[in-house]
């Protein structure tokens, strides 16, 4: 199957869009939480915060900034415990990037996680040789929503030109508010922790039930 619309470039979001990461993310969530305030706080608190940058989310717990810090430290270190074993690709993904990388449509992946996290949950699910560029929160100064992250990754790939032509594809809404501050297309997918109705919210340009889905845009 071939695309029916020709894309410049597509960008993705990792957790959530093409590496399964939410029960580990929410594992570490619970853990830290428990350690650090005594109790497991409502995993919507933080699931609707999934796709800002783990710092600002922790902020929103923390009493102080010395707080985040030491949130951070168990945060990453019991995720980092479990990671290999609980992080696997959604179906689909990677078939999806090999069609569209022998399309010659240029490939990033946009996250607010930090590098070496990134790089191990591309690795573990086979897809660290399947994109042209990872983009992550320590390569910004400010992380989605902002739109820099996207910005980096147009620039990088020579498509500032020709943003019209490029898709950001995410399951969060911060994905979606990123994508349109730069001027790129977006797509929202149904397989992330967010409901439609919070993506349609965006006015995504794309809402995508499966990876096959984006072969059909037109």
């Amino acid at each position: 199957m071939t695309a029916l619309r020709e894309w410049q470039g597509v960008f993705f979001d990792l957790d959530g869009t093409l590496a399964d990461t939410v029960e580990l993310i929410l594992c570490s969530y619970r853990h830290t939480m428990k350690v650090h305030l005594g109790e497991a706080l409502p995993d919507q608190r933080w699931l609707s915060t999934i796709g800002t940058p783990l710092v600002s989310q922790l902020r929103g717990f923390a009493r102080n900034e010395a707080e985040v810090e030491r949130m951070l430290e168990t945060f990453t270190v019991f995720q980092r415990g479990l990671h290999d074993d609980m992080v696997r690709p959604f179906p689909g993904a990677g078939a999806l990037l090999d069609t569209l990388r022998a399309g010659g449509v240029r490939l990033a992946v946009i996250t607010s996680k930090r590098r070496a996290v990134a790089s191990q949950t591309l690795e573990v699910c086979g897809l660290r040789n399947s994109i042209d560029l990872l983009v992550t929160v320590e390569d910004v100064d400010h992380g989605k929503p902002d739109p820099e992250s996207v910005e980096k990754a147009l620039s990088a790939l020579g498509l500032t030109d020709c943003r019209e032509e490029v898709l950001f594809v995410g399951d969060s809404p911060f994905d979606l508010q990123a994508g349109r501050a730069a001027g790129t297309r977006t797509a929202g997918v149904s397989w992330g922790p967010f409901e439609r109705r919070t993506l349609e919210a965006e006015h995504p340009d794309y809402f995508l039930e499966t990876f096959e889905d984006l072969l059909r845009l037109r």
